[in-house]
């Protein structure tokens, strides 16, 4: 079915923007929560070790089946862009969302082993879950998660080729997918929870003290942070006050980063890209869905800040918008530019648009891209993507 005209104006404005378990047991891992990576008195890493891609190339079953991909338009490489990831161990799961044709997986996993330098993809968890129009499989992933429990958590906006006519397939969901065996743990469905102009974005996963998990995941056009109780089996949304937008040309890009202290305690970080204030909601307040009068304002932004992950602890990465520059704020610092320590820059002045946890190297990775020109489709063969190591320390 297709995208009514506010769904057609909310998803243009985010490409735009974007340029600049139902009773499966949640337990915590035997092996503790991970909180952070990175500490002041951390050894250099070797920055050298980089995974680089043009396009997308994928492990098809035969070579008759990409045959037929190629020649029914389910295939064509350049559309192909990776803009999210995860890792875990030696494998890397990436989102590819499908903003154009031609997209024939939207999850997909490689190999980043020692040696490795370039990349091809195989379909996560199999290609039966990549089939557009089927609402059990995944339509367009543009986020994902991967908790302690090594479950991977995606965020389906269920629209498909965003930069041409969009199309909306099925409605929007979050899948819990054990990264071991690949069977899906749950499905959430989103569409009681948002509008025809819902811009979903951003997703986050979080565990209480008593160990039940709530997923976040932000919405943009409504000004709102969708919270689901995985036990409860239930959702919710939480309108944030309109301070939030206060100076926004537009509700744009709605960033949302969960931080983890060394006390167990998180707290969930947000901002729009247009505004020039940075905000955070304790998780506790967020789970009981009791928001207002909560809302901390951290302070005034220095520039256009755009939020590309965390360590899994303290510690946010950001760039500014059109800057190739990565910077790290430790949120137990207060947040002036004076804490901002500068971590990576781009030899190729391509644009990050992840920061990710490498566990298996005590390190962070950055995934990069020539994405502005992808939106421009002024990418010939395809994007420019890779996968570095951050060089900073401190």
């Amino acid at each position: 079915m297709k995208t009514n005209n506010r769904s057609l104006i909310g998803i243009q404005l985010f490409v735009t923007t974007l340029w600049a378990l139902s009773n499966y047991t949640w337990e915590i891992s035997a092996q503790g929560t991970k909180y952070g990576l990175w500490t002041p008195d951390k050894a250099c890493e070797d920055s050298s070790s980089v995974v680089q891609w043009t396009g997308g190339q994928f492990e098809f079953p035969c070579a008759s089946t990409k045959s037929l991909f190629k020649s029914s338009g389910k295939y064509i490489s350049k559309n192909v862009i990776a803009t999210r990831a995860q890792i875990i161990r030696d494998t890397i799961y990436l989102a590819l969302p499908r903003y154009r044709k031609g997209v024939p997986s939207t999850l997909v996993k490689t190999n980043i082993q020692p040696g490795t330098c370039s990349a091809t993809f195989t379909p996560f968890p199999c290609w039966d879950m990549q089939e557009e129009g089927n609402c059990k499989a995944l339509q367009s992933v543009v986020d994902l998660v991967v908790d302690q429990n090594e479950v991977i958590w995606v965020l389906d906006t269920g629209i498909v080729n965003t930069l041409e006519v969009p199309v909306r397939k099925c409605p929007p969901k979050v899948l819990a997918l054990s990264a071991k065996s690949g069977k899906v743990l749950k499905t959430i469905d989103l569409d009681g929870l948002t509008s025809p102009n819902s811009r979903l974005q951003y997703l986050a996963v979080d565990y209480a003290p008593d160990g039940g998990c709530f997923v976040y995941v932000s919405d943009a056009a409504n000004r709102a942070i969708i919270v689901f109780n995985i036990q409860a089996d239930r959702g919710f949304r939480i309108v944030l006050p309109k301070a939030v937008t206060a100076g926004c040309r537009s509700r744009d890009v709605l960033y949302i980063a969960l931080i983890r202290q060394d006390c167990g305690t998180t707290e969930l970080y947000f901002t729009y890209l247009s505004t020039n204030r940075l905000f955070s909601l304790k998780s506790e307040y967020l789970r009981s869905g009791v928001a207002d009068g909560r809302i901390i304002d951290l302070g005034k932004k220095p520039s256009r800040m755009v939020i590309i992950g965390t360590d899994n602890g303290s510690a946010i990465f950001f760039r500014n918008e059109g800057d190739s520059e990565v910077f790290r704020w430790d949120t137990n610092s207060t947040f002036t530019e004076a804490n901002f320590k500068p971590v990576y820059r781009s030899p190729t002045c391509q644009l990050a648009t992840h920061a990710v946890p490498d566990y298996k190297r005590n390190t962070m990775r950055v995934l990069q891209s020539n994405f502005p020109d992808f939106m421009q489709n002024r990418v010939g063969c395809g994007a420019i993507q890779q996968l570095s190591m951050m060089q900073g320390c401190w």
